[in-house]
């Protein structure tokens, strides 16, 4: 881990990250973890910096042996309504409230904390600094590919299962010529662009 992190004074810390604010389709997807600290998991790290493969074991390891973890989201209709920020914030106060144990305190990856019913604090690239952050964005990024991959069966033209809903040179070009999808983003301007809304 990176840059040393001071942990506040608490019994019972929740880490939070979210995945999808970047993709112009699908949910964000936000999960919030609690570690035993009886039951240290090796390995963990920013989901963005772990294999798939790797990423997938400690996904499993971490449903074991957390001492709680929930995951919250945000629909495509939340985003366009709220804005992604929001509609994130949203999905991060979700996760938080579907714990089964209440922390006393939660670490937030970024720069911005939701309202919560307890103290939290922002820790800017916390997915690399603080574990149980890490733990919560492996939750989340193995959660949300996993949907993408539903999502390319059901609409194989668009490459969903290989860019995970961003907005890559081919994402852009198969969303001009085939329109979008019921999933997609309308608020994001590419797909705007190509409902004839921009």
């Amino acid at each position: 881990m990176s840059e040393i992190f001071i942990y506040p004074q608490a019994t019972c810390i929740a880490g939070v990250d979210e995945v999808g604010r970047g993709p112009l389709v699908g949910a964000v997807v936000t999960a919030a973890v609690i570690l035993d600290p009886t039951r240290p998991i090796v390995g963990l790290a920013d989901s963005k910096q772990l294999s798939e493969k790797r990423r997938l074991a400690l996904y499993d390891e971490i449903k074991e042996k957390a001492l709680a973890w929930s995951l919250g989201r945000a629909e495509p209709e939340e985003i366009d309504q709220l804005n992604i920020l929001h509609a994130t914030m949203l999905a991060m106060q979700r996760a938080v409230a579907g714990l089964a144990v209440v922390p006393d305190f939660v670490l937030i990856d970024g720069n911005r904390c939701p309202a919560l019913p307890m103290p939290s604090q922002a820790v800017v690239k916390g997915d690399s600094r603080v574990a149980e952050i890490s733990a919560a964005s492996i939750m989340a990024k193995v959660t949300r590919d996993r949907e993408m991959v539903e999502l390319d069966e059901r609409f194989p033209a668009y490459g969903f299962a290989q860019h995970k809903g961003y907005p890559t040179a081919f994402h852009l070009e198969k969303l001009a010529a085939l329109g979008a999808t019921e999933f997609h983003r309308r608020s994001f301007a590419p797909v705007k662009r190509a409902l004839g809304l921009a």
